[in-house]
């Protein structure tokens, strides 16, 4: 083989084209299996870096949701343990509503079965008030809207009152846990 290439004999423009052609394969090898797979690799954790980012920062925001309902549920738990024993939502609207000088303007008062949410009980009381001034409303929601018995009105519905433009009826769904 040695012998045979040794016999081969080329023009200048032969050995110029072979050169030009060798230099484009190596060239076209080196781009092919160096440089685009490099830049494949470089796009490609570009964009595994992106989504990550993307992710680390979805982590840090529920790991921030789940701090606040940790702190919540703490809270909670620490409230229970606090309130009376024999503590009833129904006992409690009921008690306010003679603080707040509404108690003989309840039409109704309906409880609610207890529903289990996680590791607390739901209890809820719907009741109508009517014929009772803004005073009077307000001084009423201020009495049942407690932190420290975890009351709150979860819904409220007023209407004006159809005897008196002065008075309203008002329809509380008041919540607890238990």
């Amino acid at each position: 083989m040695k012998k045979l290439l040794s016999q081969i004999t080329f023009t200048k423009r032969e050995k110029f084209y072979v050169l030009t052609g060798t230099s484009a394969v190596v060239l076209f090898l080196l781009i092919q299996f160096l440089l685009l797979p490099l830049f494949d690799a470089k796009a490609k954790m570009k964009r595994s870096i992106h989504v990550n980012e993307r992710r680390l920062k979805e982590i840090t925001e529920l790991s921030a949701d789940y701090q606040t309902f940790r702190d919540n549920a703490d809270y909670i738990t620490t409230a229970l343990t606090r309130r009376d024993k024999d503590f009833t939502l129904f006992s409690f609207l009921e008690k306010q509503a003679g603080r707040a000088g509404v108690k003989t303007n309840i039409t109704y008062m309906k409880p609610s079965t207890a529903t289990d949410t996680g590791p607390y009980r739901e209890s809820s009381v719907e009741m109508k008030l009517e014929e009772i001034t803004l005073k009077q409303l307000v001084d009423y929601l201020y009495f049942i809207e407690s932190p420290r018995e975890l009351v709150q009105v979860k819904r409220i519905s007023i209407k004006q009152s159809s005897r008196s433009q002065q008075y309203l009826t008002v329809l509380i769904h008041a919540l607890t846990y238990l």
